[in-house]
């Protein structure tokens, strides 16, 4: 009985043997070594060209001068001027304020004017004929004292009725309302039969001008700071009046026909955000730019003779950020640069360190290669030779 167990279980012990055996030739057959040798990959060489660097920034356009007209006399509208979002000029009758009050008050002061006067002049009068007395003591020097006293006293009334007629008269023309400024009015806050009062919060209407226009961008102090450097070296594309030109985009991507300067930045760091607000005065005589719309900025940096620039799709970063490439060395082995990148310039990125001349960088393939890895190199096609080929087999 023992002999047939013994027997069974050497025979099991066989089998199983077998099976593995059988399981482990098949596994070697699948792990074999791949036939097609190393990796492929297409490479673009680097090499220097010349481009022209310039750097986007989001704004807004805001109006060159704003005024808002408000009454400086109180009273009821007579009539209305102007039509609503219409051109206006400055000194332009806007509203007419009834007039009859400020009227009776400016004849009145004339008046009061005429009144004092006359007693003025009767003053002098007496006052000259008391010096004469006085010297042959027909009349005693405190009379003579109170006569000149007298006559003084007419003067100081005639230039207070001088300046309460100048008063009353600024106040009549206050009842026409004048456009501060040149520019486009809105619309109208009151309409005819409107009591106003003289310094209102609200109001009449709000004239804008619009040609020329700010556009109010923002930029990182840093950046800031690279851009006066630039400036001071003469890196940065000026005029002959030494301000930088922009150039503005429209909100549907378009380019905008007149291009712009750069103003000024302002003196204060915004804290939440560490930016700096820029203006810059564009041109507008045909008001395409109106207050309030979303604009892009290009600011010309100037011209880099000997730039590096890379595809966009060598170039990737790692968990940190950090921009990054692989690059095929001499001996066709992989090797990866950390690169500092600028500009993006269509579908390729101006290297700023990292790379130069003569680098192969890996543009396909990229999946299959790490660094170490011994690849076998096929130079990638330029952008866009496909398209450029038809053309020419048509002439």
């Amino acid at each position: 009985m023992n002999t047939q167990k013994t027997t069974v279980s050497v025979l099991l012990a066989f089998l199983l043997a077998g099976l593995l055996l059988a399981g482990c030739r098949g596994g070697d057959k699948q792990a074999g070594p791949p036939a097609g040798g190393p990796p492929e990959v297409e490479v673009v060489t680097l090499a220097p060209e010349s481009v022209s660097l310039s750097e986007e920034l989001p704004g807004r356009t805001t109006a060159f001068r704003i005024a808002e007209v408000r009454p400086q006399v109180s009273g009821i509208i007579l009539k209305r001027h102007f039509e609503e979002g219409t051109e206006v000029k400055a000194g332009q009758l806007l509203y007419k304020i009834d007039p009859a009050v400020y009227q009776a008050a400016f004849d009145s002061a004339r008046a009061a004017l005429a009144r004092a006067e006359a007693s003025e002049n009767s003053a002098r009068l007496k006052a000259e004929r008391y010096r004469k007395l006085v010297d042959r003591k027909a009349v005693s020097d405190q009379d003579q004292v109170e006569t000149e006293a007298a006559w003084k006293q007419a003067q100081a009334e005639i230039a207070a009725a001088r300046a309460a007629v100048d008063s009353a008269r600024i106040n009549l023309a206050y009842t026409d309302v004048k456009a501060p400024i040149s520019g486009r009015i809105g619309k109208s806050q009151v309409t005819e039969g409107a009591l106003v009062t003289a310094q209102q919060a609200t109001a009449l209407a709000t004239i804008q001008q619009l040609d020329p226009m700010y556009i109010d961008v923002s930029q990182s102090s840093v950046e800031l700071l690279r851009l006066k450097k630039e400036v001071a070296s003469g890196q940065l594309q000026v005029d002959a009046e030494g301000k930088a030109r922009v150039s503005v985009l429209l909100e549907d991507g378009s380019a905008y026909a007149h291009p712009g300067e750069l103003e000024f930045a302002d003196v204060t760091v915004t804290v939440s955000t560490g930016t700096v607000t820029l203006r810059v005065l564009a041109p507008n005589p045909d008001n395409v730019l109106l207050p309030g719309m979303f604009v892009r900025t290009r600011l010309e940096r100037g011209q880099r003779p000997d730039a590096i620039l890379a595809p966009q799709v060598a170039v990737s970063r790692d968990i940190k950020g950090i921009a990054q490439a692989l690059v095929v060395n001499k001996e066709s082995v992989v090797e990866l640069r950390r690169l500092v990148t600028g500009q993006m310039i269509g579908e390729r990125i101006v290297i700023e360190s990292g790379l130069q001349a003569g680098d192969r960088v890996i543009v396909a393939g990229l999946q299959k290669v790490r660094p170490g890895v011994p690849v076998k190199v096929a130079q990638a096609k330029p952008a866009g030779a496909g398209q450029a080929a038809t053309p020419n087999k048509a002439e």
